[in-house]
């Protein structure tokens, strides 16, 4: 039959191997001691660099499980951290106790320590964290044998380190969780990383790319809607010491005032209504690894300066949680608009900008580098045949010729929606049963010189080419330049009137101007 000691053991042992939480594991710990230890008030504490911090108390009053005791403030406390076995300190101490006034007593009891019991809890030889008795009789731990108060302190020790492993485990799995349940989000939504394109101004930001992803610098990424911005930021992580860690995304324009703080830096349960759970925000997903800010611009002052804070001091701060957590998160954020003219419109944090333009990145517009529209739409048009499942895609040299002739205010967004929808009213027409190929016809919007103009043609008086041994090709060019400039003279100078008479969106018309070289003057006579 079982001693109450041997059963208390028996009862610590059999617990470690117990689904609890943290809080029960010790509040059982300490119930269990409390019945072979003869004490008024225990205490279960985590070493913490060079404090012990409270787990669990019995006996005490409230302040004193919130209170952390420096070891250099707390003699007692020091001694059984040096320790290598039980510490009892005699009745007649001259030292101070750590918990003297804090016994939870009548007031008419005197509440200075006579007993202090203390055993330093090591686990593989490191000091983990202390287990403290205290009583109000002199001498009340002396009939202990040192034996019985190691094996305890084992247990304890045993304790503290599973509960430990536990949380731990518990937390990175829900961090894990978090991370899963974010990318799921996004699945699908985005392709990859490479960047097509051979113009001068796609290698250097490649280049760019490429040497800022070495370092943890913040990157801010300013272009037009649709030049790809996304893609650089994906580039930067992929190409950088973090790309083990997934990016974190966050659409900052689709986040409503009322949730951009919950969402970026989390909330506790009970900050606002709806806040059933504690949960974690972007920030604290994305530690240790990237997070992409996309349309930063976007925020509203009161978050920006919340971001400021975790990009100087390193850490965020839930929704209705006093605690600051410290993370460890590189910032990569993109706009579609001229901060600085933000800043001095007052919309835009300087100090944030500065911040996050650290290294700049320009994301070029699709009409910057038109002659990358060859080799986007090759790519394109395999990548939709076999999306679609057709025949294999080719390009006509007219409906090339319009590809690089608008002007693409929508940037490679906007090609690729062109080109999809080509291929598929391309797919409904008849064809030689090996190619489908894209026409004029099969891009809409963007087929303007063939329209109306034509009926024009007979009244504008142009000279006719002569064929000698110029190619097509040499003709068409002639041809354009005629009838753009036989246009703009007839509405003395006005380019925009004149792309409006030609059927074309004027940025078009500017863009086939500086194309071709065109240089209209009134007093010019042609």
């Amino acid at each position: 039959m079982f001693t109450p000691v041997i059963e208390t053991l028996v009862d610590i042992a059999l617990d470690l191997n117990l689904s609890l939480s943290s809080k029960d594991r010790y509040s059982r710990l300490l119930r269990a001691v409390r019945k072979v230890i003869p004490c008024d008030a225990a205490s279960l504490l985590l070493k913490k660099d060079d404090a012990f911090v409270p787990l669990a108390s019995y006996g005490l009053r409230s302040e004193a499980s919130i209170r952390v005791y420096h070891l250099h403030e707390h003699p007692r406390l020091n001694i059984i951290a040096s320790a290598s076995r039980p510490v009892r300190f005699p009745s007649n101490s001259e030292l101070p106790d750590p918990f003297d006034g804090l016994i939870d007593v009548p007031a008419s009891i005197a509440t200075k320590v006579h007993a202090c019991l203390g055993c330093p809890l090591y686990v593989e030889g490191e000091l983990i964290g202390a287990l403290t008795a205290d009583a109000l009789q002199p001498g009340a731990f002396d009939k202990l044998s040192d034996e019985f108060l190691l094996a305890i302190t084992a247990l304890a020790g045993a304790t503290l380190r599973t509960s430990a492993l536990i949380d731990r485990l518990e937390a990175t799995a829900q961090h894990q969780s978090s991370i899963t349940k974010d990318l799921m989000k996004q699945l699908g939504l985005r392709g990859g990383t490479e960047i097509l394109g051979v113009d001068s101004l796609i290698l250097k930001l490649k280049e760019d790319i490429k040497l800022v992803a070495k370092s943890d610098l913040s990157v801010l990424i300013q272009g037009e809607t649709g030049t790809g911005k996304e893609l650089v930021a994906k580039s930067i992580h992929g190409q950088s010491s973090r790309s083990e860690i997934p990016l974190i995304y966050l659409n900052c324009a689709a986040l409503p005032e009322s949730i951009a703080e919950s969402e970026l830096f989390g909330h506790k349960k009970g900050a606002f209504t709806g806040a059933i759970n504690d949960r974690s925000g972007k920030f604290e997903i994305a530690n240790g690894g990237t997070i992409f800010l996309d349309e930063i611009g976007e925020l509203s002052l009161s978050i920006q300066a919340k971001i400021l804070r975790t990009l100087q001091e390193g850490e965020i701060q839930r929704v209705g949680d006093d605690r600051t957590r410290k993370v460890n998160v590189r910032v990569i954020a993109a706009t579609n608009r001229d901060l600085e003219v933000e800043i001095k419109q007052g919309r835009f944090r300087a100090d944030l900008f500065h911040r996050l333009n650290v290294f700049p990145i320009k994301t070029p517009a699709l009409r910057e580098h038109a002659s990358d529209i060859p080799l986007l739409a090759t790519f394109l048009c395999d990548t939709y045949q076999r999306r679609f499942g057709t025949l294999p895609v080719r390009i006509s040299p007219q409906g090339l010729s319009l590809l690089q002739e608008y002007s693409w205010p929508g940037n490679v967004r906007e090609f690729k929606n062109v080109i999809s929808r080509a291929v598929l009213l391309a797919s409904r027409q008849t064809h030689d049963g090996k190619v489908l190929l894209i026409k004029p016809e099969h891009l809409p919007g963007l087929a303007g010189l063939p329209h109306a103009p034509l009926q024009k043609i007979p009244t504008l008086n142009l000279p006719t080419p002569s064929i000698g041994d110029k190619t097509l090709a040499t003709r068409i060019e002639e041809f354009k330049t005629n009838l753009i400039l036989e246009t703009v003279r007839k509405n003395n100078g006005n380019w925009a009137q004149a792309a409006k008479e030609l059927g074309l969106h004027r940025s078009n018309l500017y863009h086939l101007r500086d194309r071709l070289g065109l240089n209209y003057s009134p007093n010019k006579s042609r």
